[in-house]
């Protein structure tokens, strides 16, 4: 079955108390509509940030309840469509991303998107389109965590591989689940220096599953490259090493090596990464090629 969700049903953080907009059943289909991560409140290049409602960023449309979804599954997220809108808004400003301590005015651009050639113009540079979700998850085991800030629930991860054709497995916290997603980007680099992407208004459709045999702590995402294991910490040292220790936590039972062997495996193949570095916990990422998980028959492709 298909649900569609307006974007009027937002929230600011995600909560195991946020009551759900809309039960689906493992297999169903949602179309969210998401504001941008302004909630639509810049609409003129002026410096008006004075007048912007900072507790109304990064708004995440849901919550979905998922039928059947129990703490300690995984939900599957097949990301089946991102549509944007015609413009985007990209921010700097004073203590914001990497550059913040030198930048002394919040300034903003709003950008025209060319959809016809998957452009958007940057002062008559063509900047090709790199459509992906910035913020999208479920409820955290305990407190509350607002959308600004991920986690091992997902959150604002700001991973340019969460797009069209991916597939993302979060782990279940609670009941239902209480799915969500935002901040979609018309295009952003690793790292989201500046602090903010090209932000957009959008409509994502995504397939959600319920997955009973895959144990993992933290989100991992699945395309046609391989596997992506993403952790946040407010160190990012921190987030790259563990961000190894859950992928070779999750790849070992499918290997039968020892953990010796498997540092070495993942030595010879594998890849640290970085999401982002300008939120409250910053996100790595260790990505595994797929001719590893092949070789190993890890069930990812099923």
């Amino acid at each position: 079955m298909h649900h569609n969700l307006s974007r009027n049903n937002k929230f600011y953080a995600m909560d195991k108390n946020n009551a759900p907009a809309v039960y689906v059943d493992s297999g169903d289909t949602v179309t969210l509509e998401a504001h941008d991560c302004f909630t639509g409140q810049i609409t003129v290049e002026e410096d008006t940030s004075s007048g912007l409602n900072w507790d109304e960023i990064n708004p995440a449309t849901g919550p979905v309840y998922v039928n059947g979804l129990q703490p300690g599954n995984a939900l599957k997220v097949t990301i089946e469509k991102i549509d944007i809108g015609d413009q985007g808004i990209v921010v700097t400003g004073p203590q914001s991303g990497v550059m913040g301590d030198e930048l002394t005015e919040f300034t903003r651009r709003i950008l025209p998107i060319d959809k016809q050639n998957n452009t958007v113009d940057f002062d008559g540079f063509k900047i090709p389109l790199n459509k992906m979700i910035g913020v999208i998850g479920v409820a955290p085991e305990g407190d509350p965590v607002n959308n600004g800030t991920p986690d091992a629930h997902g959150g604002n991860m700001d991973n340019f591989k969460i797009t069209e054709g991916a597939t993302l497995y979060l782990p279940a916290f609670h009941e239902g689940g209480l799915f969500g997603l935002g901040d979609v980007h018309g295009a952003m680099g690793d790292g989201e220096v500046g602090v903010s992407g090209l932000e957009v208004e959008s409509e994502v459709t995504v397939k959600l599953e319920v997955v009973e045999d895959i144990d993992i702590s933290h989100p991992l995402l699945v395309n046609d490259e391989g596997a992506f294991m993403n952790v946040s910490d407010e160190d990012l040292n921190i987030a790259v090493d563990q961000s190894v220790k859950e992928m070779i936590k999750f790849l070992q039972p499918y290997t039968g090596k020892s953990l010796n062997e498997m540092a070495k495996l993942m030595s010879l193949t594998g890849h640290t990464q970085v999401n982002q570095v300008v939120d409250p916990k910053k996100t790595g990422r260790y990505f595994v090629p797929k001719f590893v998980l092949d070789h190993f028959e890890v069930p990812l492709y099923k």
